[in-house]
Protein backbone atom coordinates (compact mmCIF):
# COMPACT_ATOMS: atom_id res chain seq x y z
CA UNK A 1 0.00 0.00 0.00
CA UNK A 2 1.65 3.53 -1.04
CA UNK A 3 1.87 5.79 2.46
CA UNK A 4 0.41 8.20 1.37
CA UNK A 5 -3.35 6.19 1.29
CA UNK A 6 -2.46 4.86 4.78
CA UNK A 7 -2.20 8.42 6.21
CA UNK A 8 -6.11 9.64 5.48
CA UNK A 9 -5.87 13.05 7.56
CA UNK A 10 -4.68 14.71 10.71
CA UNK A 11 -7.04 15.15 13.56
CA UNK A 12 -7.90 18.60 14.32
CA UNK A 13 -9.86 18.43 18.15
CA UNK A 14 -8.22 20.65 20.37
CA UNK A 15 -6.86 17.81 22.79
CA UNK A 16 -5.06 16.71 19.68
CA UNK A 17 -3.40 20.00 18.61
CA UNK A 18 -2.28 20.73 22.05
CA UNK A 19 -0.40 17.56 22.06
CA UNK A 20 1.75 18.72 19.21
CA UNK A 21 3.18 20.90 21.50
CA UNK A 22 4.47 17.93 22.88
CA UNK A 23 5.95 16.33 19.95
CA UNK A 24 2.83 14.22 19.66
CA UNK A 25 0.76 14.10 15.92
CA UNK A 26 -2.57 12.44 15.49
CA UNK A 27 -3.43 11.03 12.33
CA UNK A 28 -6.65 9.13 11.12
CA UNK A 29 -5.17 6.71 9.19
CA UNK A 30 -6.53 3.17 7.58
CA UNK A 31 -8.16 0.71 9.75
CA UNK A 32 -5.76 -2.26 8.25
CA UNK A 33 -2.87 -0.85 8.95
CA UNK A 34 -0.32 -1.67 11.69
CA UNK A 35 2.09 0.02 13.46
CA UNK A 36 5.40 -0.43 11.48
CA UNK A 37 3.28 0.43 8.05
CA UNK A 38 2.44 3.44 9.79
CA UNK A 39 5.81 4.06 10.91
CA UNK A 40 7.27 4.16 7.89
CA UNK A 41 4.51 6.19 6.25
CA UNK A 42 5.11 8.92 8.46
CA UNK A 43 8.83 8.72 8.35
CA UNK A 44 8.74 8.74 4.51
CA UNK A 45 6.21 11.25 4.02
CA UNK A 46 7.11 13.84 6.52
CA UNK A 47 10.69 13.06 6.61
CA UNK A 48 10.81 12.46 10.55
CA UNK A 49 12.07 10.12 12.39
CA UNK A 50 8.93 8.23 14.77
CA UNK A 51 9.60 7.00 18.68
CA UNK A 52 6.42 5.18 19.19
CA UNK A 53 2.97 4.33 17.92
CA UNK A 54 -0.45 3.93 19.75
CA UNK A 55 -3.51 3.25 18.16
CA UNK A 56 -6.77 3.29 19.22
CA UNK A 57 -9.94 1.86 16.90
CA UNK A 58 -12.95 3.52 17.02
CA UNK A 59 -16.47 2.29 16.44
CA UNK A 60 -19.00 4.26 13.82
CA UNK A 61 -21.53 6.17 15.66
CA UNK A 62 -25.38 4.81 15.42
CA UNK A 63 -27.12 7.28 13.55
CA UNK A 64 -31.35 7.27 12.78
CA UNK A 65 -33.44 9.42 10.64
CA UNK A 66 -36.66 9.05 11.30
CA UNK A 67 -37.55 5.36 11.09
CA UNK A 68 -34.25 4.48 8.96
CA UNK A 69 -31.06 3.62 10.98
CA UNK A 70 -27.25 3.15 10.25
CA UNK A 71 -24.11 3.04 11.43
CA UNK A 72 -21.05 5.66 10.48
CA UNK A 73 -17.96 4.10 9.13
CA UNK A 74 -14.92 2.98 11.67
CA UNK A 75 -11.93 4.94 12.02
CA UNK A 76 -8.59 4.41 13.56
CA UNK A 77 -6.50 7.09 15.07
CA UNK A 78 -2.76 6.59 15.67
CA UNK A 79 -1.01 9.03 17.98
CA UNK A 80 2.78 9.21 16.65
CA UNK A 81 5.25 10.37 18.87
CA UNK A 82 8.49 12.40 17.33
CA UNK A 83 12.17 12.20 18.36
CA UNK A 84 12.58 15.18 20.66
CA UNK A 85 13.30 18.44 18.35
CA UNK A 86 11.80 16.72 15.81
CA UNK A 87 8.30 18.67 14.06
CA UNK A 88 5.96 18.48 11.23
CA UNK A 89 6.38 21.57 9.47
CA UNK A 90 2.88 21.34 7.84
CA UNK A 91 1.25 20.90 10.87
CA UNK A 92 2.60 23.73 12.34
CA UNK A 93 0.42 26.16 12.14
CA UNK A 94 -1.85 25.06 13.89
CA UNK A 95 -0.73 25.85 17.57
Amino acid sequence: MNPHDLILAPVLSEKAVEAISEGKYVFYVHPTANRTQIKDAVEVVFGVDVVKINLIRLRGKEKSLGRYSGRRPKRKKAIVTLEPGQRIQELEGLT
